[in-house]
């Protein structure tokens, strides 16, 4: 037993000596693919010399090349729809036939732009029904009653107009059929509601301004202004000097002095027609300054109004004020 073992040992070392290694004779076995690479990843197989040759064109990878290829970018739903409905915007207000914006109600009524409206609303300058309004955007009614710096306004734009007014036409409507009023002269002038400047009787001509500006109408009607009036006055009979000087120094009627600022015969006119200039806006005060010395007035024109002339406006045609006459108008 020893022998033979001896023998089979002998023989073990004899083939583990400087022979051919045994993974040369033998095809090594292959690892697991699960232990090669991780099991997401797949192995690709190599393609043969053949298939290299009638190999297709790879897919286009997905991306902007890919949609601007077709036509542009996927159509994405609105990131505001996936929001809660309180985090959607507010729907505004529709405002009716009868309400404006205040800072618009502002600018129409002329106190100053809708941009200014917005500074004075800011700053509490406003008032709505009595409540001070400070809300950028409120809406108002027509109806309401605004404050606007102290003073009530009106929505309507304000516009002036200066008519060349003719005879037989009157500012109060009274008299008999063959008279008309004024306003018949510029009804179809503009669509707001205008008012004649101060009053003019029948007989009197010349110029008559029209406004809705209730501030202008409430100024010109002051006994005491700063705005001169001239009127040329034709009498029955020449002026004696005597009685123009005494007429420049002052007239007493109805117990109150009149101070006339200007009397004087025209130039290249007979001693019958007489320039006149005052501040009162009492057309009546003429003819009672003339009628006090005894003289008959046979015709009563107003050449100049606060500035104002008859200059390219023929009797019986009117016309809209510049916007430097408005403001020369206001800041008399």
């Amino acid at each position: 037993m020893n022998n033979g073992n001896s023998r089979r040992g002998g023989n073990d070392r004899k083939k583990s000596g400087p022979s051919k290694p045994m993974n040369k004779a033998r095809k090594p076995v292959s690892k697991p693919k699960s232990f090669d690479k991780p099991a997401f990843e797949e192995e690709t197989p190599k393609a043969s010399p053949a298939a290299k040759k009638t190999k297709k064109p790879a897919a286009p990878k997905k991306g902007p090349a890919t949609f601007a290829k077709k036509g542009g970018y996927p159509k994405l739903k609105p990131v505001a729809d996936k929001q809660p409905s309180e985090n959607k915007p507010s729907v505004k207000r529709q405002i009716g036939k009868d309400e404006m914006r205040l800072n618009k109600y502002i600018a129409n009524s002329g106190a100053c732009s809708r941009r200014d409206a917005d500074i004075y609303i800011q700053s509490g300058n406003v008032k709505v029904n009595g409540q001070v309004i400070t809300e950028m955007g409120y809406v108002v009614k027509i109806s309401d009653v605004v404050n606007f710096d102290g003073v009530t306004i009106t929505p309507e734009r304000k516009e002036y107009l200066l008519l060349n007014k003719p005879k037989n036409f009157t500012t109060s409507g009274e008299g008999d059929g063959s008279m008309r009023n004024v306003l018949d002269l510029v009804r179809g002038a503009t669509n707001v509601k205008l008012q004649p400047v101060g009053r003019m009787d029948k007989n009197t001509t010349g110029l008559l301004i029209f406004t809705n500006d209730t501030e202008i109408i409430r100024k010109y009607a002051q006994p005491n202004q700063k705005s001169f009036k001239i009127y040329q006055v034709s009498l029955d009979k020449n002026l004696k000097y005597e009685d123009l000087e005494k007429m420049a120094g002052g007239v007493m009627l109805d117990g109150h002095r009149l101070f006339i600022d200007e009397i004087s015969y025209i130039d290249g006119e007979p001693k019958t027609e007489i320039g006149l200039k005052l501040r009162t806006p009492n057309v009546k005060v003429v003819r009672a300054i003339f009628e006090s010395f005894k003289y008959d007035v046979l015709k009563v024109d107003r050449v100049a109004f606060a500035g104002l002339t008859k200059k390219n406006l023929p009797r019986g045609n009117y016309r809209f004020l510049t916007e430097q006459e408005i403001i020369n108008l206001k800041n008399i």
